[in-house]
């Protein structure tokens, strides 16, 4: 069980396994199945690894902001919370989310969905939430386990139809499909960017930088420029003490300087493995779709769409934050139960994702208002389920994604119906 479920929760293993097959089902030679399977994992592994570099300079952003400016509240970053469900449900998890994908096989080829969902991580993470839920109300394993994967199935296959006429527009062409658990939020992303379609050629992309702005054009200049200044604003916040403890041997104002620029590497290299899983994987899964699943496309993370705008990511990933900023505000104003605090890495990758969404069609108007709606949509729908998995020991963080909290409050309100 254990090994099946490292497997189906590696997405580079996974998407290597299918360029094998599809290489193998186009007649090719050894030679080439061998360097196209391992051109493949390598490549999303190099993607992998520019996405963990990300995610832990974010990471140690959160604890400095939150520390220096003493927010308290529950994390919305679902890394903690899949643990603790992992440690309390543990078999109900690993079954979900194993049927769950093989129902998203079945679901493709039998449905007009036929979108292979790719991006292991979250669909553990979605395991967990709906596994969560069905104990939540007393129901034996067996039967959270079969309605749980059908669930998983269905929706991995079917939400990113919900996006794709906008991944058609981004990417110009229809061999992938966005896969990543906002999909709710991207979709409407898109459609509030058509608020602003007569703007539409004023894009991210064509921004005119002033001269002493100009290297902004350089979109890992710019990104580099803009989280040094976010990493020394929490820094000088949280103050030496802190710091120090994060930068063990390093200077404590050296840290953000070392973490800003680890950040802009980080996004380097995931743009590099980009370029390369997906020139091989594209080949390789038409003749999967003509063999077996006709039609089928791959579901892939988010950051496969970022260099079509890189500059749309940028501002959506501080405006989803800013949104995400605000919300803690009113939390604190209306006296919220709880209070949901941004996570920095769950806002790039998927406020990042809106502004791409929104600018397609609204240009950077589309991108601000997309993503901004995407973040305060992070940080307020938590909420809703946050009580019952507390109940049940998952404190502390949240489970943030669109979809998992759509369908988890839908899938909760009915589950309560026949209670």
């Amino acid at each position: 069980m254990e090994f099946i479920v490292s497997l189906l929760s590696n997405p580079s293993i996974l998407l290597g396994c299918f360029a094998f097959l599809g290489l193998i089902t186009q007649q090719k030679s050894g030679t080439e199945v061998l360097t196209g399977t391992f051109k493949t994992i390598i490549g999303f592994l190099i993607f992998s690894v520019g996405a963990n570099t990300i995610t832990e300079a974010l990471q140690n952003f959160n604890v400095l902001f939150q520390e220096g400016f003493n927010i308290p509240g529950v994390i919305a970053s679902p890394e903690a919370a899949t643990a603790l469900a992992q440690n309390a449900f543990g078999f109900v998890v690993s079954g979900t989310l194993i049927l769950g994908f093989l129902m998203n096989l079945v679901f493709a080829r039998i449905t007009p969905f036929k979108n292979i969902f790719f991006h292991g991580g979250h669909n553990l993470f979605f395991a967990c939430v709906l596994a969560l839920l069905f104990k939540s109300y007393g129901y034996s394993d067996g039967i959270s386990i079969i309605a749980g994967g059908a669930i998983l199935g269905f929706f991995a296959a079917a939400l990113p139809a919900l996006c794709q006429p906008f991944m058609r527009n981004i990417t110009g062409g229809d061999d992938m499909a966005i896969g990543h658990y906002n999909m709710v939020g991207y979709a409407l992303s898109g459609y509030i960017g058509k608020l602003f379609s007569k703007h539409k050629e004023k894009s991210t992309e064509a921004i005119k930088f002033p001269g002493w702005l100009s290297f902004f054009r350089d979109f890992l200049m710019g990104i580099a420029v803009i989280m040094l200044i976010l990493f020394y604003v929490a820094t000088f916040a949280a103050g030496e003490s802190v710091t120090s403890e994060l930068a063990g041997d390093v200077h404590w104002l050296v840290f953000p300087l070392i973490q800003a620029l680890t950040f802009a590497a980080g996004m380097s290299i995931l743009m590099s493995g980009v370029r390369m899983f997906l020139a091989e994987i594209t080949e390789a899964f038409s003749s999967i779709s003509e063999k077996f699943i006709p039609n089928s496309r791959p579901a892939l993370d988010v950051p496969t769409i970022f260099p079509f705008a890189p500059t749309a990511v940028l501002v959506g990933f501080l405006t989803s934050y800013l949104a995400g900023l605000l919300a803690i505000v009113v939390m604190a104003v209306f006296n919220f139960p709880i209070i949901i605090i941004p996570a920095a890495h769950i806002c790039f990758f998927s406020g990042g994702a809106a502004g791409v969404f929104g600018n397609s069609t609204g240009g950077w108007r589309g991108a601000i208002t997309g993503s901004f709606v995407m973040g305060l949509l992070l940080a307020f729908l938590p909420i809703l389920l946050y009580p019952i998995f507390a109940e049940l020991g998952i404190e502390g963080s949240a489970f943030p994604n669109v979809d998992y909290n759509v369908v988890g409050i839908l899938l909760e309100r009915i589950l309560a119906i026949f209670n």
